[in-house]
Parts: structure tokens; C-alpha cells; sequence
């Protein structure tokens, strides 16, 4: 059938799929929905980030006496890194890390440099799980006596 072409315009109606479909978030098996962890979570992500801000802003305050010629602050806070996820004890918590700018013209390695000792550039998880993974390991491949680690993480219930 030379010449014959389909129609373009077809109607909304004809389509067995609309863009207007609810989709119903589902929790992993497994995971337990509980509205006092999530405060629990949400508290933590909180003190954390206050706690990084702190840090750097009492960094910066140990070199309020180093000027520049012109007469600004050496060092001056410079924004964030991207958000990352850091697996804690109580689930993952979304951080952002403080930067620190030398402002100074000196070579790079005469730069004042600004490392958190609370959360390392690396760092992806907490040091408690860091430990605990280890051990857990060991100890369930051996004995399979997995409650010794689990109590050392959440506590004499666990």
C-alpha cells in the first residue's frame, strides 16, 4: 500500500499507559518501618552536621590573626562538598563535609589545609562498623556466634 501513512494524532485515550499513575513506595523485606529510629536518624544527621560545622569554623578561628597583605582573613570558609551517604550504627546518614580555602599565594605544599578528625575525606563509614565488620566476619564463619559482635554495636538488646 504505497502512500499510505498512520495516523500521528492519535488520542490521550487509546493508550493503554497514562503518565498520571501512583506509584506506591514499598520497604525492603526485611526492614522494619519505625518512626522513633527515623527520629532517631534524623536527630543524628542533624548533630553531625552541627558538629562538622563547628569544626571548621573552630579551625578557621585559630588563624583569625593570619592576614593578608590587603588585610583579609588567610583562611575563610569555602562552602561544601557533595552530600555522601555514611553507614552509621543506626543507618546510613546523609553528610556534607566543610571546606576550608588558604586564600594565601604560597606554594601548595606551605598551604594551611583543612582535615576533619570527625568525618575523613574517606571515610564512607563509621568507625564502629569498621570494627565491627571484621569481627562479625571471623566470628560467623568460625562459630557462627554472630550476638558477642551485634551487642558490641546496639547494645546489650541486640
Amino acid at each position: 500500500m504505497a502512500g499510505v501513512e498512520a495516523c500521528q494524532n492519535l488520542p490521550k485515550e487509546r493508550y493503554a499507559m497514562n503518565d498520571d499513575t501512583t506509584i506506591t513506595p514499598l520497604h525492603q523485606p526485611g526492614s522494619i518501618l519505625d518512626p522513633l529510629t527515623e527520629i532517631a536518624r534524623e536527630g543524628a544527621r542533624q548533630m553531625l552536621a552541627a558538629a562538622l560545622k563547628a569544626e571548621a569554623a573552630n579551625f578557621v578561628a585559630q588563624f583569625n590573626d593570619d592576614l593578608l597583605p590587603d588585610g583579609r582573613q588567610r583562611l575563610v570558609h569555602h562552602g561544601t562538598g557533595p552530600e555522601r551517604m555514611i553507614q552509621t550504627g543506626i543507618g546510613p546518614l546523609a553528610v556534607k563535609r566543610h571546606k576550608v580555602r588558604d586564600r594565601a599565594e604560597v606554594p601548595t605544599d606551605r598551604k594551611i589545609r583543612f582535615t576533619s578528625n570527625i568525618l575523613p575525606r574517606w571515610a564512607r563509614r563509621s568507625r564502629s562498623l569498621d570494627a565491627l565488620l571484621p569481627v562479625l566476619y571471623l566470628r560467623g564463619v568460625s562459630t557462627g556466634d554472630f550476638q558477642e559482635a551485634l551487642m558490641a554495636l546496639l547494645g546489650p538488646d541486640a
